[in-house]
């Protein structure tokens, strides 16, 4: 047992002087990071994007058309910043990207209306940028209804309607929401709770492959294995204890930074996360070590790392929900490490439910984590006999 703690220690240390020597590490472990969870929580700081641009084309210019816009620019997150003589022009600069809609309302539209000859108006959104365009459709299509029901109320006043009556017939029906969970429908909420994980999670894969596959780039890797008397599991141990150290403290501080600092929900209590983050360090590590002993070649690892890593955003469910994709990318989401986490995050962080409800997504990072087992000895004939080809 000493003589284990010994080499344990030795190999601490090598790797800690590895690591001090190379900034790389630096800027990969502390620096990185650090910059995405300041730059992504400070990015959607309000919660959602505002005052983005939106042209008009009122050809009707009438003072209800001019309150209609009015109104319109009144939405948070709408801003008018031009109006033009035509759809043509406002065409062209929405694909100069000067703005991201605009409104069309053509001439006699507020006579048709009086008249109830059901005019027709227009609004048009760039969908290249999907946030942009699905926020301000929402804005310009609640503009119109409401636009539409205003109409509707001086019509029915003019033919001797009271309010109350008018309103009635409008909206029959008044709906009263309440969002649960995030009550202020803060898009950095969703986003940030799974975006700076798996930047983090990425960073793991990358850092990983590079430590085993820099030992044999440099010719190190049977002096690694001599420190740890030729045991693979105690060497790799030895050598990613420092890293898993760092990992996890980076992975508490964005804990401590997004549901201390800056108050997201946690209804479940900072604990089940600070777990789930433990884990996913573990498990990003061990899925490391699978990508290199899969493919032995440091080039190949890398780019197969950054590959899982990218895909993982896509496929874990947190922009697009993972049961209306295709049966075939439901099965394969369970190969990521970041779906699990996500899981996690929305049943304990977002739900508040207790652990026990977590269990299945808990048991799958711990089976990510035990993924090394599987290449041992793929891995230790690698770092054995495997010569470096730039």
């Amino acid at each position: 047992m000493r003589t284990v703690l010994h080499r344990i220690a030795m190999l601490i240390m090598r790797e800690g002087r590895r690591m001090c020597s190379r900034p790389l590490y630096v800027f990969c472990m502390v620096i990185a990071p650090l910059f995405c969870y300041i730059f992504f929580t400070t990015l959607m700081a309000d919660g959602l994007p505002t005052n983005l641009p939106v042209g008009a084309v009122d050809q009707d210019n009438t003072s209800t058309t001019r309150a209609l816009l009015r109104n319109l620019d009144a939405f948070q997150q709408t801003h008018i910043t031009a109006h033009y003589k035509d759809v043509t022009e406002a065409r062209r600069a929405m694909q100069r990207g000067d703005i991201y809609a605009f409104y069309y309302i053509p001439q006699g539209t507020t006579a048709d209306a009086i008249a109830g000859r059901q005019p027709r108006v227009s609004f048009y959104t760039n969908g290249s940028y999907l946030i942009a365009g699905s926020l301000l459709y929402k804005d310009l299509l609640t503009m119109t209804v409401l636009a539409n029901a205003s109409i509707g109320q001086q019509t029915l006043l003019a033919r001797g309607a009271t309010e109350q009556q008018a309103l009635g017939f409008l909206q029959p029906i008044l709906i009263d929401t309440h969002p649960l969970h995030n009550p202020w429908l803060n898009y950095s909420v969703y986003l940030s709770n799974t975006l700076i994980p798996g930047i983090l999670m990425l960073l793991i894969f990358l850092v990983t492959v590079y430590a085993i596959g820099s030992e044999v780039k440099e010719g190190t890797a049977q002096t690694w294995l001599r420190t740890a008397g030729g045991n693979l599991p105690l060497a790799l141990a030895g050598k990613l204890l420092p890293h898993t150290i760092v990992f996890f403290i980076m992975a508490a501080g964005y804990n401590v930074y997004l549901y201390l600092i800056l108050g997201y929900p946690c209804n479940s209590g900072i604990i089940p996360m600070l777990l789930a983050s433990f884990l996913m360090v573990l498990a990003s590590q061990s899925f490391g070590i699978f990508l290199y002993g899969l493919l032995p070649s440091l080039r190949f690892a890398l780019s197969a790392a950054s590959l899982w890593g990218v895909i993982s955003f896509s496929i874990s469910g947190f922009s697009f929900p993972v049961m209306a994709m295709h049966p075939t990318l439901q099965a394969l989401s369970v190969l990521f490490p970041l779906r699990h986490y996500f899981l996690i995050y929305v049943d304990q962080a977002l739900n508040g439910y207790p652990m026990l409800y977590s269990w299945e997504a808990y048991f799958a990072l711990l089976v990510f984590a035990l993924l090394p087992l599987f290449i041992l000895k793929r891995l230790h004939k690698a770092l054995l006999h495997y010569r470096y080809i730039p």
